[in-house]
């Protein structure tokens, strides 16, 4: 089936915040009492909700995060944002170019995806087309999310393409039945070997594979 809908997920793909996401996920952790690295935060929750970092943690055998972990989290990711928020490179130009519809399908809440869309120049292109893990029972990597996405959308989940670059996020799509593309921009290639529709390490490469020239 010919694609009807791209689904782009935020971080990594459309906007080039994973290190600064994890960098404060990592510090906050370990003050919490969860010792963390950065390269352990992105090797674990990159691409998941908070929500799924608390289960982990408990998985793991920490003692539950406190109760304005998520504020904490908020509060100091977009300090340490401010205004430096970039788009990932090309991006606009793939933007520009796309003749199929568009929206977001990120694991961040709200706010936070509106406010690094808008910090990079991009939310007009999705005002409207936006959808959160808070949406959903269950975030990524259950297909909850893209589902409701494809619903809001009207549009048969098999007709979708989703852009992820994170495993959870490639396992996610293809259990809800959608074709998935890794995107290697800061993740390592090897990561998304799930990816039905292959991975790719640019937006140029991107286009290519969505049929359009940029």
């Amino acid at each position: 089936m010919a694609p009807h809908l791209v689904i782009f997920d935020n971080d990594g793909v459309l906007v080039d915040t994973e290190l600064q996401a994890n960098t404060v996920l990592a510090a906050l952790l370990t003050e919490c009492g969860v010792p963390t690295t950065l390269e352990e935060s992105i090797e674990i929750y990159l691409g998941t909700s908070l929500k799924h970092v608390r289960e982990t943690c408990l998985a793991r055998g920490a003692n539950p995060l406190p109760g304005d972990f998520e504020a904490r989290y908020h509060d100091r990711l977009f300090a340490h944002l401010g205004t430096d928020v970039h788009p990932v490179p090309g991006v606009r130009d793939l933007l520009a170019a796309l003749t199929l519809p568009t929206c977001v399908a990120s694991s961040g809440a709200h706010h936070r995806i509106e406010f690094t869309l808008g910090g990079a120049g991009l939310l007009e292109h999705f005002r409207g087309r936006i959808f959160s893990a808070d949406d959903v029972a269950r975030g990524k990597p259950a297909p909850d999310l893209f589902l409701h996405a494809a619903q809001a959308m009207g549009v048969d989940p098999a007709a979708c393409v989703v852009v992820e670059d994170s495993p959870w996020g490639i396992q996610a799509a293809n259990a809800a039945g959608m074709t998935s593309i890794g995107f290697a921009f800061r993740t390592p290639a090897h990561r998304l070997n799930g990816a039905t529709g292959g991975i790719v390490t640019s937006m140029r490469e991107l286009a290519a594979k969505v049929k359009c020239e940029v």
